[in-house]
């Protein structure tokens, strides 16, 4: 089985609208930490100076939001309220949602905008695949290439409200995508929103997630890397993070051979 890494790392060397902030303990300044932890907590008078070289562990911490790296969003993420109950955090989701077949569409030709229900059909008919229940299908829109950048939050496509029904339709629970965000551009649907008055152009992808249950994978990787664009099966299980909407992820293609 070949392993194939579809993640985007967590960076703090790249722009990010909320900047992720990461700090290195170095191992010798775990060492003293370590020292002054034992002392506090425990009572336990011990001396860096006694470790080889001084030295004990690293320790990175960092802040950043849920969102930030390849991540999946729950149902709790799109609102408090869903008209199939209330909506679980991530930490509530089942297990067998995050390791299935796969198919991965290509909607690279979309460009900045939204992708709809012809555009995914049409995909699905070129690749001679007929989705089966719990499939995860991912987005390839190209929108990766720009990770790291500002572009990555303003050129993308995403799906349209009846597109994410439609894969629903189909027994999908778990959508992914190599864009930033599985919505189009905000750029994009506020200036639909002022040009048409119709609240529908408004994050209807996220909003779908309120009518019916489901997750996202947000902020992949190499979609473009694989050899097929089925037969494989993806790994995304999300972080457990107690009541939280999302959860980072090392989303991978298991590929047999």
């Amino acid at each position: 089985m070949r392993i194939i890494d579809l993640s985007s790392p967590i960076d703090a060397a790249g722009w990010e609208p909320d900047p992720i902030r990461h700090e290195i303990m170095t191992p010798a300044e775990g060492a003293r930490h370590m020292s002054e932890e034992m002392r506090e907590h425990f009572g336990l008078e011990f001396d860096p100076a006694d470790l080889p070289g001084g030295e004990l562990l690293s320790l990175d911490t960092l802040t950043l939001t849920s969102h930030t790296g390849t991540h999946v969003d729950a149902p709790s993420h799109y609102g408090s309220v869903g008209d199939y109950g209330t909506p679980r955090h991530i930490d509530q989701m089942p297990l067998e949602w995050f390791l299935r077949p796969a198919v991965v569409l290509d909607v690279t030709d979309v460009g900045t905008g939204v992708i709809g229900v012809d555009r995914i059909q049409r995909e699905l008919k070129r690749l001679d695949y007929q989705v089966q229940p719990l499939d995860i299908v991912l987005l390839h829109t190209g929108a990766s290439r720009h990770a790291g950048t500002p572009r990555y939050f303003t050129d993308f496509a995403g799906l349209d409200g009846p597109a994410v029904d439609h894969l629903l339709d189909l027994g999908v629970r778990v959508i992914g995508t190599d864009a930033w965000s599985l919505d189009a551009p905000f750029g994009y649907m506020i200036e639909r929103y002022q040009e048409t008055g119709d609240p529908s152009f408004l994050w209807p992808a996220h909003f779908a997630g309120r009518r019916r249950e489901y997750c996202q994978i947000e902020r992949l990787a190499g979609l473009g890397t694989l050899d097929t664009p089925y037969g494989f099966q993806v790994s995304c299980f999300p972080v457990k993070i107690a009541g939280a909407g999302a959860g980072w992820t090392r989303a991978v293609a298991l590929v047999d051979e």
